[in-house]
């Protein structure tokens, strides 16, 4: 494990001034580099410890904000602001490419070598990056079986993890098959882990909000999950500390 610096970093997208949480290794070399997305209701301290975790492993790690500085602990307000946003497949890209510029422009970071990891929402904007054409080298998602416009598919060149709750209400079979169905046709290298008895945003530790009906924490699973995307960069983009 190394020394962690971490600072924040504010820049614009969407309208909005975002406020991201960039985690440094130790040293002053380029690292490979991970751009991390927050379930819905935004940046919480549970993405900041996962990027601390990455730089710990020795990546530079930008997880990025939804919401301009805000936390949306409200569920009502959450989706008035996350529905809209995942049906403008543009303007997640938007989102995406902000924070991506950010975490390109840090010096730490070796720009031929990144990675996008999200959960809920900012999964689905990790998506979306590579269907844009992104330069990624690998996407892991958590609770975020989206799919885009036709063919769209076929512009990412990494490949793709995928891991779901098998009860999760929001991404249900329907759309796992759907989400799957558009990877194999585009002939993305792709991998879809369901975890047996979870619920949607499963890695979440517990919250002090309302509880939303088919969310909820699945201690074990949460742990696997995480081993799976540590392995996924491990494979696509390995650091050495």
């Amino acid at each position: 494990m190394t020394t962690v610096t971490t600072r924040t970093v504010e820049y614009p997208a969407d309208g909005l001034t975002m406020i991201g949480h960039l985690a440094l290794p130790a040293g002053a070399d380029r690292r490979p580099a991970v751009l991390l997305g927050p379930e819905g209701p935004g940046l919480s301290d549970v993405e900041r410890r996962r990027a601390d975790e990455l730089a710990a492993l020795g990546y530079v790690a930008l997880a990025f904000d939804l919401h301009g500085g805000r936390y949306l602990d409200d569920p009502d307000e959450m989706l008035a602001r996350c529905m809209p946003l995942l049906a403008d497949s543009d303007r997640m890209r938007g989102i995406g490419h902000a924070a991506l510029d950010v975490l390109r422009a840090e010096p730490r970071t070796d720009p031929e070598w990144i990675a996008a990891v999200g959960y809920g929402t900012g999964g689905a904007i990790g998506l979306e990056l590579g269907r844009d054409g992104a330069g990624l080298r690998a996407i892991g998602t958590v609770n975020a079986l989206t799919t885009g416009r036709p063919g769209e598919a076929e512009r990412i060149r990494c490949p793709v993890w995928a891991g779901v709750g098998s009860e999760d209400p929001i991404m249900a079979p329907a759309q796992r098959d759907e989400f799957t169905a558009e990877m194999q046709a585009a002939g993305v290298d792709w991998r879809l882990v369901v975890y047996g008895g979870a619920l949607h945003a499963f890695h979440h530790p517990p919250v002090d909000q309302p509880v939303v009906p088919g969310v909820g924490y699945h201690a074990r699973h949460a742990q696997r999950a995480w081993r799976d995307v540590v392995a996924l960069l491990a494979e696509c983009l390995p650091a050495t500390v």
